[in-house]
């Protein structure tokens, strides 16, 4: 299928950027396109404007240091997963990248993108949830920052306004020796996870955990802190059982239903992907982080 018509345009600079979104009627911007185009193909979004941000200047960049981690909002999937700093820094993000799509997907996808249109089962969602990461957008008054825990209104719907543009994403590293893990349940390798889990935690020198953040990706219209699970860990010594106990409480999840999987199947996805992720971190607590991940 062919989309419906539609104004093309080109800016090179973030003001130019965003005066067009918020001077045009029914704009919509462009950034790497892998859910747009077949959006557009199928008819589902029907722009009067596209506003192409690939020309934009200052929105492509990786920058981690001070204990901050700043993404700019057009930075491609393909070069963060190449990042030799991602991957010592933020190793969550550097797994979760791995498991979206495809190579061809992530060559063109941009982490900005992916926030944006805020699939629930997209994994950059889940680990934004994981991280607490914060969300900067610009407009016409200029730049503000949003909470990721502020930033899903509505089922993929953000919280930008129509005339502000994303244009940087941060996220702030855990200390070294924490334990990471991201795991999904996809119906093929490539596919969207019908549920995914990703987990954080840092642990004190007697082994016991200090600090958790445990995040459901793809069971609910929004990313879910498993805040139960979080609270069950925080100052123990994480043994099975009680990892197991924690994340049973993963199955009250107000989930979905699709043509995909029941509420119930997600409910109980979200419960053995917990435990495997947290059980995955556990067991990287006080270590390098692997050569390889997956």
């Amino acid at each position: 299928m062919k989309p419906p018509p539609f104004a093309y345009h080109d800016p090179t600079t973030i003001d130019e950027a965003a005066d067009l979104i918020g001077r045009l009627d029914n704009a919509m911007p462009l950034a790497g396109g892998q859910s747009l185009m077949p959006m557009l193909n199928f008819r589902v979004v029907a722009p009067d404007h596209l506003i192409d941000l690939n020309r934009v200047a200052g929105l492509s960049y990786i920058d981690i240091r001070d204990g901050a981690g700043r993404f700019g909002a057009m930075t491609r999937q393909r070069d963060i997963e190449y990042s030799d700093l991602v991957k010592a820094k933020c190793p969550l993000l550097h797994q979760a990248i791995m498991q979206i799509g495809h190579r061809q997907t992530r060559n063109r996808g941009t982490i900005g993108g992916s926030l944006c249109h805020l699939d629930p089962a997209a994994e950059l969602v889940t680990v934004g949830a994981g991280y607490d990461a914060t969300v900067v957008v610009t407009g016409p008054n200029g730049q503000r920052q949003i909470a990721f825990a502020d930033f899903p209104v509505a089922y993929m719907t953000p919280a930008i306004e129509p005339n502000e543009i994303l244009t940087a994403v941060r996220f702030t590293p855990w200390p070294a020796g924490h334990g990471f893990a991201f795991v999904e349940f996809a119906r093929r390798h490539g596919d969207f996870a019908i549920t995914s889990a990703a987990a954080l935690l840092e642990a004190d020198g007697a082994g016991r955990i200090t600090r958790a953040s445990v995040t459901i990706g793809g069971a609910a219209v929004l990313p879910v802190r498993a805040s139960e699970v979080e609270k069950a860990l925080v100052g123990q010594a994480p043994t099975p059982e009680l990892v197991r106990q924690a994340c049973e409480s993963c199955r009250a999840i107000e989930a979905i239903e699709d043509i995909h999987a029941p509420a119930s199947y997600r409910q109980h996805l979200a419960a053995v992907l917990s435990r495997r992720a947290v059980d995955k971190a556990i067991t990287r607590l006080g270590k390098p982080v692997p050569a390889r991940l997956h």
